[in-house]
């Protein structure tokens, strides 16, 4: 099998788990927040839900070290890619139009 052919299904596998893992933490931090506020919503004390939240912040904990892993893994297997010596882009669906300038200000990039 062509090399370029392997590294697309690993690249797709890739960014299948980027994207889980995006996903279960969007999902986590909505869950903390509903759990807050049905605590507000039905006028119970700080203390009712205090260990669920407590557990939930270390699973967001969890899934930031579990991206931030992600990413090393994606800056590796790019590294390998290249000593491979497969220069192609591979193209995922994520869209990459915006730029963040030295001073963290997000900007769209201009069409070349």
């Amino acid at each position: 099998m062509e090399k370029v052919f392997v590294a697309q299904r690993v690249a797709a596998k890739l960014f299948a788990s980027e994207n889980a893992v995006d996903a279960a933490m969007v999902e986590t931090a909505e869950l903390m927040a509903d759990l807050l506020k049905a605590r507000k919503d039905l006028g119970v004390s700080a203390v009712v839900g205090d260990r669920a939240a407590s557990k939930l912040a270390e699973a967001m904990t969890a899934l930031s070290e579990a991206r931030s892993a992600m990413v090393e893994a994606h800056t590796e297997l790019n590294e390998t890619k290249l000593r491979l010596g497969i220069r192609t882009k591979m193209a995922g669906v994520e869209d990459k139009g915006v730029n963040i300038d030295l001073q963290g200000r997000a900007g769209l990039r201009e069409a070349v």
